[in-house]
């Protein structure tokens, strides 16, 4: 994909959707993060329905660590690798309440030492709680990076590195959510539906699938 496409690409995704935003239910920095560390490998709406109950127990670190892995787990355990989540969610608690004065660090490094929180975790929290221009390379992203030819790459890593060398300023703060929502309803794995895409134009898919 050629600069001249990738501006019509996202400047075509940013009409059609011009703030963008996560899927995730959340009320705070925190219930951020904690959903964020929920969803690997389940979806949203899965997590958001264990959820719901469960933040409303307990919206902040202190209470969270109080109800004990155990406690999560209870609410959590519709979602995959339920007692790993809960156990390193706890653990966040207690390093969020000792590090960090129960307040959710703004730097990656800071981010990243926290158990169950990866890169992409990471990459979610910058960009969703502080607004920074940072590219979260999930299955949907790395997915229509690659068969769009917008940011090919073997690695969510890097394709993440593409990105950040090839979006341009004006949407890189939106992007990963553009193409998140774009590979959820559009460009899905088993079938894009090339039929219905603003962006097929630009796309460099071939060939394109056919309406039903």
């Amino acid at each position: 994909m050629k600069p001249a496409e990738i501006e019509a690409f996202f400047a075509t995704l940013q009409q059609a959707n011009p703030l963008p935003v996560s899927e995730l239910a959340f009320s705070s920095v925190f219930e951020l993060l904690a959903a964020v560390l929920l969803s690997a490998q389940a979806t949203d709406v899965s997590v958001n329905k264990a959820t719901q109950r469960l933040f409303a127990l307990a919206p902040t670190p202190r209470k969270m660590l109080a109800l004990g892995a155990d406690g999560v787990a209870e609410h959590i355990k519709t979602i995959g690798l339920y007692r790993n989540k809960a156990k390193n969610l706890v653990e966040t608690c207690r390093l969020l309440i000792e590090r960090h004065g129960g307040e959710v660090p703004r730097s990656r490094e800071a981010l990243e030492a926290l158990p169950g929180v990866g890169r992409k975790t990471a990459n979610v929290a910058l960009n969703v709680a502080f607004g920074e221009p940072t590219f979260a390379v999930d299955t949907h992203v790395f997915r229509v990076a690659n068969r769009t030819g917008l940011a090919p790459g073997k690695t969510p890593h890097e394709v993440e590195m593409k990105l950040e060398a090839r979006v341009p300023a004006a949407y890189r703060v939106h992007a990963h959510h553009w193409l998140i929502l774009h590979g959820r309803y559009v460009c899905q794995a088993r079938k894009p539906l090339c039929w219905q895409c603003g962006v097929a134009t630009q796309c460099s898919f071939t060939p394109k699938t056919p309406a039903p």
